[in-house]
């Protein structure tokens, strides 16, 4: 074996290619204009936010994919729509009061914050059909993300 190259300087080149890689498949988000995004997502953008104000507007891309982002406040609530190149809806995040969730939803989200504090609650369609709810939970000085069904369990 080469004394150069040793089982430590094999791990650290190992993990410097992981940290690369995970690099790579962040997505990156910059802020845009609306003379800036394609005109079918500009036509979108204008539907979607009739009777919102317009917070922001984003290009992301995601796994080799752009995507568009216009964040909204909607009746003093925010609404995030993600929309592909071809103008259409991909996801929609509307923010909700805890109170407002079915039972057993509320129930896995009180579960899982244990005595963190719940923060921002969201409710995540894609393809025109409710996916999950989303909760932010702070708890130890971090937050993390909390994904239920509709249904009330859990998704890892």
């Amino acid at each position: 074996m080469n004394p150069r190259i040793t089982p430590t300087t094999i791990l650290l080149a190992c993990l410097i290619g992981c940290f690369a890689a995970i690099g790579l498949a962040q997505e990156t988000e910059k802020p845009v204009k609306m003379k800036d995004l394609p005109p079918a997502v500009q036509t979108t953008v204008k539907e979607v936010s009739k009777g919102a104000k317009l917070r922001g507007l984003a290009m992301e891309t995601e796994n080799g994919k752009t995507f568009y982002e216009a964040e909204l406040m909607v009746n003093g609530h925010s609404k995030d729509v993600t929309i592909d190149p071809a103008g259409n809806v991909v996801t929609v995040e509307e923010q909700v009061a805890l109170n407002s969730l079915p039972p057993a939803v509320k129930a896995e989200i009180v579960k899982q914050a244990g005595k963190g504090r719940i923060g921002l609650v969201e409710s995540v369609t894609e393809n025109n059909a409710l996916a999950f709810y989303e909760a932010h939970i702070k708890a130890g000085g971090k937050t993390i993300e909390v994904k239920v069904t509709p249904e009330g369990k859990l998704i890892q």
